[in-house]
């Protein structure tokens, strides 16, 4: 009797010792965090990695390089913002220790350490993306929104209780500067809202003159340099329904060009070299410098079979001088979609999307897969960089995963890129950031970080189309509104310089 009791006094302080943190019981598992934020590199100016761990638990606490930093009530953690944006500043530029405690029937577990690396590199401070359900049939209940990276804050640039209910292409800036920029309300009385540093205008890029040689409005564009022009294709889009469970919907061009816009003189130069009828030319986008414009282009006779496993697209450029607004009469090619190659490597991933060149110019990042041109239905699409020093194409493993990645955009300082990925569960898109260092490598990613940790388990929209900018816009959802209403500013249609 006095044995069984010697033992239940001993559980007795066993449960008490370990009631606090710093008596807690080793697991020797991997922490179950959701989000992943382990073994991860962050910016020092990044919203707190607020998260929960799976499971029923009482408490949780965060520990980095031996300093507390944290312990809360419930499953969840969700850091002061002040006190951890203190916390990254005073860290710049180290890597730390963290330790993830839960506590469980009164007992405090431990799991495995990891590392947060904090960058003194900074990423623009504002996030703008879509919100669209994930879905073929739905392409209403849209909304554009801007999100503060260094807090939860968000605005509204894009609403569909507001834009009766209309379709919303993303928007986009000119060289990440808030006070120019662009998205489109499609529909009768539609077009291209402007931003022209506050005052909004409505364009419609498509020639009045240009009866059937452009066949839409302005689809997938990019601004140049100075902001003065726009390269844009136009596309006839096409849905297709897979007869194979496994795939559910496959989204393609029949017709498309690529034009440049004149914002200030209001013309539409026309290459044949860009609107070849054989080709099919789209995702155009300048590089940095304006030296070029960087698009991709498919044999237009891949159609004809209605095999669309052999539409794949090259990547190519044409030069372009911003001064005087001529475009070149040579196409390069950089990557050929009918050689088997990418780099040195073979690969069946040879269909190009969405080329985007890095702001100081040494790095071009691209999305690869099967075929086609809407990656986001593509599982096997991933990202690609390419060294445009050398020519050497990375494969990026360390920011791609088993589902879709693709839709990237680069921060002011060419040292990260987000793009929305399907990682999680192969049907939403959230936005991923990944550091990329001088040389070129892709670091692990991270997901954006939310006020709530459980956002994701609860939302049933895919972020669509992230891109980065410096600063808040200076207009919302109901200037938009307002912005329709005006009579759009036409443009006329002549052949290029």
């Amino acid at each position: 009797m006095r044995h069984i009791l010697y033992i239940l006094l001993l559980s007795t302080l066993f449960v008490a010792c370990t009631d606090k943190v710093e008596d807690a019981v080793e697991t020797g598992q991997t922490v179950p965090m959701y989000p992943d934020y382990t073994d991860v590199t962050i910016p020092k100016n990044i919203a707190p990695l607020n998260f929960l761990l799976r499971g029923d638990y009482e408490a949780v606490a965060v520990e980095a390089d031996g300093e507390m930093l944290k312990t809360q009530d419930g499953n969840k953690m969700q850091f002061d913002l002040d006190d951890w944006h203190d916390y990254l500043k005073t860290h710049a530029g180290k890597t730390v220790k963290v330790r993830v405690y839960g506590k469980k029937d009164g007992l405090w577990l431990a799991y495995k350490s990891f590392t947060w690396t904090i960058a003194r590199d900074t990423i623009d401070p504002v996030l703008t993306y879509r919100l669209i359900e994930p879905d073929y049939e739905v392409w209403n209940h849209l909304q554009i929104q801007e999100r503060d990276l260094t807090s939860f804050d968000t605005k509204q640039l894009g609403d569909w209780r507001v834009q009766e209910n209309r379709c919303m292409n993303c928007h986009a800036f000119a060289n990440r500067d808030p006070q120019l920029s662009m998205e489109y309300v499609r529909g009768k009385g539609g077009g291209a809202i402007l931003n022209d540093h506050g005052v909004l205008r409505k364009l419609n890029i498509k020639a009045k003159n240009a009866t059937d040689s452009m066949v839409s409005s302005s689809v997938y564009y990019g601004f140049s340099p100075s902001g003065r022009y726009l390269t844009f294709s136009t596309n006839v889009i096409i849905p297709a329904f897979h007869a194979r469970p496994s795939k559910r919907l496959e989204v393609y061009d029949t017709k498309s060009d690529v034009y440049v816009a004149d914002l200030k003189t209001h013309k539409i130069f026309l290459s044949r070299l860009l609107a070849d009828s054989t080709q099919l030319e789209t995702f155009p986008t300048f590089s940095p410098d304006g030296r070029y414009i960087y698009y991709c282009t498919a044999d237009r006779r891949a159609l004809y079979g209605n095999d669309l496993r052999k539409l794949q697209y090259s990547l190519v450029r044409i030069p372009f001088n911003e001064r005087t607004g001529r475009i070149g009469s040579k196409v390069d090619t950089l990557v050929n979609a009918r050689s088997g190659m990418l780099g040195d490597k073979a690969t069946n991933k040879l269909s190009v999307c969405h080329p985007r060149i890095s702001p100081d110019c040494r790095f071009l990042v691209f999305t690869v897969a099967y075929y086609g041109t809407f990656p986001i239905w593509h599982p096997e699409a991933d990202l690609r960089l390419m060294d445009l020093k050398t020519g050497k194409v990375d494969d990026m493993t360390a920011a791609n995963s088993a589902k879709s990645d693709t839709y990237h955009a680069w921060s002011s300082n060419s040292r990260w890129l987000v793009y929305a990925s399907k990682r999680d569960d192969g049907l939403y898109g959230k936005p991923y950031f990944t550091y990329i260092d001088r040389t070129g490598k892709a670091h692990k990613p991270f997901v954006l970080p939310q006020k709530n940790p459980s956002f994701y388990d609860n939302t049933l929209k895919s972020f669509n189309v992230p891109e980065l900018g410096s600063g808040s816009v200076p207009f919302d959802a109901v200037d938009v509104e307002k912005a329709m209403e005006q009579e759009a500013e036409n443009f006329e249609l002549v052949k290029a310089r």
